[in-house]
């Protein structure tokens, strides 16, 4: 899943690293890099307690919805992506039925992008049901 994070740095602090759609959930580094590379580590984290808490996991939401809240005004806007699919508990292998052409579109679009098809199908099942919870 894909979170916009805003990055912002005071003249004698670290970048800070905020999530605006998972409140609370912040990090921060002595570079750009590294602070985006802990806050993908404090969105996982932050995840699955919600995941152990029981708690629905918020649809992630655009830049443009949050660029007009005053916190964010002087930040730098990026998108961590996060792998939910290793998160909380042990995975369980089931038979399901696809058809062969949705089947090989997954597997391209999965390879594409360095991930596997049952970690595209996670992924893709809980943003699905985090974009429709609100409705």
């Amino acid at each position: 899943m894909r979170y916009p994070v805003v990055i912002h740095k005071d003249p004698d602090s670290d970048y800070g690293v905020t999530v605006p759609d998972l409140p609370g959930c912040f990090s921060a580094g002595s570079t750009i890099d590294e602070a985006l590379s802990e806050v993908a580590e404090a969105i996982e984290a932050h995840i699955e307690g919600m995941l152990l808490d029981g708690e629905e996991i918020p649809a992630a939401g655009s830049i443009e919805s949050h660029q007009s809240n005053p916190d964010y005004q002087e930040g730098i806007w990026a998108f961590v992506t996060v792998d939910l699919s290793k998160l909380s508990g042990k995975t369980r292998r089931v038979n399901i039925s696809v058809p062969e052409r949705l089947l090989s579109l997954m597997d391209q679009y999965a390879a594409q992008r360095g991930e596997t098809r049952s970690g595209l199908i996670t992924r893709a099942t809980l943003e699905y049901i985090a974009a429709h919870a609100e409705s």
